[in-house]
């Protein structure tokens, strides 16, 4: 019995020669990398903070709208589920803005080099834990 793996590696070439061509690996044997970790996560905080924007947007809409709509919304921003909520929005917003950072700088051409690269994923995720942290401490120093 024939491989279908193998019927997927014949192509053709633009001149219509035959050829055999490699697949792709799967994810059995793909490695994670910090560069494709901090990509997908780059991705993720993106629709993060989509969703926590919209969480934004009903407390200010209750804020217009009537007293009971804002103390609804408070009520549940001000839970502990709620303030899990913007604890993981202020994440995904720092991590987002150091990683878009990051990306502008390589837009510009700088920081390719392995090493760059490696460093600068490394400076991103302790930027994002010390800046969501200061914002956390000014947060409940202001309370």
């Amino acid at each position: 019995m024939a491989d279908v793996r193998d019927a997927l590696m014949v192509g053709k070439t633009s001149d219509g020669k035959l050829v055999r061509r490699p697949l792709s690996p799967h994810l059995q044997v793909y490695k994670p990398q910090i560069t494709s970790a901090l990509s997908i996560f780059h991705r993720v905080t993106g629709v993060a903070l989509s969703v926590g924007t919209l969480m934004l947007v009903w407390w200010l809409v209750a804020a217009a709208t009537s007293d009971a709509a804002y103390a609804t919304a408070s009520g549940f921003i001000g839970s502990w589920f709620g303030m899990l909520l913007l604890f993981g929005w202020t994440v995904a917003l720092w991590y987002h803005f150091c990683a878009g950072i990051r990306h502008l700088f390589w837009d510009a051409g700088y920081g390719f080099e392995l090493p760059t690269v490696h460093l600068t994923g490394k400076l991103v995720l302790a930027a994002t834990v010390v800046l969501s942290v200061l914002t956390w401490i000014v947060i409940f120093a202001v309370r």
